[in-house]
């Protein structure tokens, strides 16, 4: 029985915590740590024994194997850090830090400590994009030559949001860039990123763009290019093609029904899923079971801290090259 405490009972904690207490068997959730009250009596309501506005109540817990953090962003390093000087293995949301050289720091200290590290890039663990990688990795569409992912969201955050965020490439497309990497098989050694502000020109005065393209070149000769916008009037957009010798392989959109009407003036569909807690709803339960059966076999984790580093260099490469408006290398990006 892995038993974990958790930081952070907002959107992202609230899922785990639910996840956690109804549907992973083996675990047991008994700490849940929140700074504001609503949260703690979210996990109260729950029936989590010890809930607390202070991290001590996990990290003096003898009995608490691992620290499930989805607090604040800006609160990653410090909690993993303490978390594993604790002894606890450590499953953190993207980003560690916005700060490419502290993201580097504190992976650095939790390996040199030995404690394991899982980071929370979820769609990996989504069926269908899972499920690419499978049949990639058999051969079923040859040698690979190209890759195209869409991401676009059907509302932007708040502008309060977006001016903490880190900017797009660090908040919601460095999901595209570990997702482009996961795919492909490789590594990325070239970003070229245009940018701009087509939704909402408060999200240009808060420094940020709010639409891109971004052209990636992987180490195997492909290209890749990802495209994301933070507004789709549809609904959540989730696309991706992966082009090869031997043919093509596709995600399409699922729906919110699979019903479709045909009559004389052409064929209906349902409405694209809300968000992101509708689409990658199993996902989200799947990279916890996933990080919990690592534990439990003693096994390296499925996605690791070494892979959240490099999805912020592919991040911090885009930002650079969006600011000086030509192709940058990701071995010209230093890591401190």
């Amino acid at each position: 029985m892995i038993k974990i405490g958790i930081i952070g009972v907002g959107r992202m904690g609230k899922i785990h915590l639910e996840n956690l207490l109804d549907k992973i068997v083996g675990v047991e959730l008994i700490a849940a740590v929140n700074p504001s009250v609503n949260g703690q009596q979210f996990a109260l309501h729950r029936g989590v024994p010890n809930v607390s506005d202070n991290f001590d109540i996990i990290l003096q817990n003898p009995e608490i194997d691992a620290v499930l953090i989805s607090s604040a962003s800006d609160t990653h390093s410090e909690y993993a850090v303490r978390a594993a000087q604790a002894g606890k293995a450590i499953f953190c949301e993207k980003p560690i830090d916005k700060s490419l050289a502290k993201s580097n720091e504190t992976i650095k200290t939790i390996s040199k400590i030995g404690i394991p590290l899982m980071i929370g890039f979820n769609q990996r663990f989504d069926y269908n994009f899972s499920k690419v990688k499978t049949n990639i990795s058999e051969g079923k569409i040859g040698k690979l030559r190209g890759l195209h992912i869409i991401s676009r969201d059907p509302a932007p955050p708040p502008i309060s949001y977006i001016k903490k965020s880190g900017g797009l490439f660090k908040d919601m497309t460095i999901h595209d860039f570990d997702m482009a990497r996961f795919i492909m098989g490789c590594e990325v050694e070239e970003v070229f990123a245009y940018g701009t502000c087509l939704v909402d020109p408060a999200i240009g005065e808060a420094g940020d763009i709010d639409s891109a393209k971004v052209m990636l070149k992987f180490e195997n000769g492909a290209i890749g290019t990802i495209e994301n916008s933070r507004h789709a009037s549809y609904g959540y957009d989730q696309r991706i093609e992966v082009f090869g010798s031997k043919g093509a392989i596709k995600v399409e959109n699922p729906l919110k029904s699979n019903v479709s009407i045909a009559s004389e003036s052409g064929t209906e569909t349902d409405r694209h899923l809300n968000f992101f807690m509708d689409r990658y709803e199993t996902s989200y339960l799947e990279e916890i079971r996933s990080f919990v059966e690592a534990l439990n076999a003693n096994a390296p984790m499925p996605v690791t801290g070494d892979d959240g580093l490099k999805a912020m260099i592919i991040a911090e490469a885009a930002n650079k090259s969006l600011e000086e408006n030509r192709p940058i290398k990701t071995n010209s990006i230093k890591l401190d």
